[in-house]
């Protein structure tokens, strides 16, 4: 017979037992019969900024210098560009070297190039909130003016945590040169000079990721001449209306990829420029902005190419383009291998556009030549378009017209009323692989043959 003595310490070691079973056991068979199904075809891409947060240990193999450590000061008026000079040197010359910006602090630097090479495994590490002078009258007048924040000829370097770099760009964008359309009309200037937030050059295998970065001068992030950049969950933003605001811009980069992230701006999200191939975007969440754009490509009769591209499971909303490519006139080379499938549209003007005749004037002539553009996939895109303008707009070259466009799975209404605008076509050859609401019948069949005769297309 069990005696009471017994029979408590047996219900004891029970309670136990339940108390330190592990979490996700428990969690596991509680949801065992659970089935859950997704909203869409399409991945949901985030929709706001990452928290912000104060910093995480880097780890034992991590050696961190915070910029406090060598003068820093951090009150968002004193100018500490010492300090981040110091503590890049430092951090630079070990592996695996951290530059800690820390939470809780702003940080007043000028125009800096932060230049390698430096040892393996560099951290830039923003936690805290990091911004340049504010106004143009305080920058420098030589090339410096034009950006803020370089990193050149680095390989193999993150910049990342969870803080802020604010590009303070409101003077900038008042400047006449740069004027706002909705006050001065759509009236065209040359640039002002005005700086890009943060540029790598000629810099290797680099990593974004986590940062906010608000209302740059101009472009947000520009890469050029670099290879094997990983961007993700980063936060761009700034009004609609500020000019020259892209916020990812690439030039003869390549093997890029660009992941789950958010840009609202009042330029591209992510212009693509010449010599850039091998590049990955996906679960983009885009707009209000310009959407996603190629080009431009060919001005002043240059050669560009640009090849396998590919944007998918991404949201475009609010904006003036959805996926483009547009070229000048009189150009050469070629874009080819391009891809954009599942993306929906959000009440955007134009949702997809080639344009070949673009151009900033009015006085713009018709060319001999230009970029070919070739090999285009357009498939799964769905949602609705300001009726302002087509819903499908393929304006191609009269000299050299597009060839093997392929289109499948469009269904694009009218975000308000219900006028389905017909899709406008010129010089566009290729074929439809599924029905497509609007039909486009416009696309034209064959192979020209003015592009057999035509090399401008070589890359």
């Amino acid at each position: 017979m069990v005696s009471r003595t017994s029979f408590l310490l047996f219900y004891f070691i029970i309670i136990i037992i339940a108390l330190i079973m592990p979490e996700g056991h428990a969690r596991h068979h509680h949801h065992h019969h659970r089935h859950s199904y997704p909203a869409s075809q399409i991945s949901a891409p985030p929709e706001a900024s990452p928290p912000a947060a104060p910093p995480s240990s880097e780890g034992d193999d991590w050696r961190v210098y915070d910029v406090r450590m060598f003068g820093a000061i951090g009150d968002g008026a004193t100018d500490d560009t010492d300090a981040f000079m110091n503590a890049w040197e430092n951090a630079c010359q070990i592996d695996s070297g951290v530059l800690l910006v820390p939470y809780g602090y702003t940080f007043m630097i000028q125009s800096t190039i932060f230049t390698g090479p430096c040892q393996n495994g560099l951290v830039f590490k923003v936690d805290g909130t990091i911004m340049p002078p504010e106004g143009p009258e305080v920058w420098p007048t030589d090339y410096s003016r034009r950006q803020w924040l370089v990193f050149y000829r680095i390989n193999e370097m993150a910049l990342r945590g969870h803080g802020l770099i604010d590009g303070r760009g409101q003077p900038w964008w008042d400047l006449p040169c740069k004027p706002h359309k909705a006050r001065y009309g759509r009236i065209v200037r040359e640039p002002c000079d005005s700086p890009v937030a943060i540029r790598f050059f000629m810099s290797n295998n680099i990593r974004v990721e986590g940062i906010r970065v608000k209302n740059s001068p101009q472009f947000h992030f520009r890469f050029d001449g670099c290879q094997n950049v990983h961007i993700q969950s980063i936060y761009i933003t700034a009004p609609p209306l500020s000019p020259n605001t892209d916020g990812i811009h690439i030039e003869n980069t390549n093997n890029v990829e660009i992941y789950n992230s958010v840009i609202s701006n009042g330029d591209d999200c992510v212009s693509i420029g010449s010599g850039c191939y091998d590049v990955d975007i996906r679960n983009i969440t885009c707009g209000p902005s310009h959407g996603i754009s190629i080009g431009s490509l060919g001005k002043h009769n240059s050669r560009a190419c640009a090849s396998n591209i590919t944007v998918r499971d991404s949201v475009i909303k609010n904006s003036d383009n959805g996926v483009r490519i547009k070229t000048w006139q009189g150009g050469s080379g070629a874009v080819s291998g391009v891809t954009f499938r599942k993306i929906h549209m959000e009440n955007v003007r134009n949702p997809i556009i080639i344009d070949q005749f673009y151009c900033l004037t009015k006085d713009c002539s018709n060319g001999t030549s230009a970029v070919q553009v070739s090999d285009i996939e357009y498939s799964d895109i769905k949602g609705t378009y300001d009726i302002r303008s087509p819903p499908v707009r393929l304006a191609c070259s009269d000299a050299v017209p597009c060839t093997n466009i392929t289109i499948g799975d469009v269904e694009l209404l009218p975000s308000r009323g219900a006028l389905v605008l017909d899709p406008f076509c010129w010089n566009a050859y290729g074929e439809m692989r599924a029905l497509t609401i609007p039909p486009i019948a416009c696309l034209l069949q064959g192979f020209p043959r003015s592009v057999l005769e035509n090399d401008v297309g070589i890359c």
